[in-house]
């Protein structure tokens, strides 16, 4: 699946690389927050040390910055068993709502179910579904995920 990314997105990845050394083509907003998904290896190569590069980027574009692991392509490829895309999945959509705790990550033919407390629910979807709506355009847009539900 493609991933379009816009000339803002572009402008912040080109950033990210000249100042963490490190290549990414994945980079997203949620909760106007700026998330980079970089490979698993290279995670504390991009944060830096003291996290001296995301303070960089971060005092640079005024917004908060995460750097995120990025799931293997491996573990989704059609021969990979369902639990390993599953276990990849809940540790991917977990890096991005943390602090919020959720119960369980459900994925079945392209789609998506997140379940967890109450207050976590509120929280993942967020006033007028903003956060919902972030959370399944990244999700469609990396995973090519066609529904997306929280129960």
């Amino acid at each position: 699946m493609a991933k379009t990314i816009d000339m803002q997105l572009m402008r912040y990845i080109n950033l990210f690389e000249r100042a963490a050394k490190v290549s990414t083509t994945d980079c997203f907003v949620y909760n106007n927050a700026i998330y980079f998904a970089v490979p698993k290896k290279l995670v504390f190569q991009a944060v830096g040390r003291n996290g001296e590069n995301v303070k960089y980027i971060s005092n640079t574009l005024r917004k908060r910055i995460k750097v995120i692991a990025m799931p293997s392509k491996e573990a989704f490829d059609s021969e990979t068993s369902d639990t390993r895309k599953v276990e990849e999945l809940k540790d991917f959509i977990k890096d991005i709502v943390a602090p919020v705790e959720i119960t369980s990550v459900d994925f079945k033919e392209g789609a998506i179910t997140i379940s967890g407390s109450r207050e976590s629910k509120a929280i993942l979807i967020g006033r007028d579904r903003c956060r919902e709506k972030e959370l399944s355009e990244v999700l469609k847009r990396t995973f090519g995920v066609k529904e997306f539900k929280i129960l």
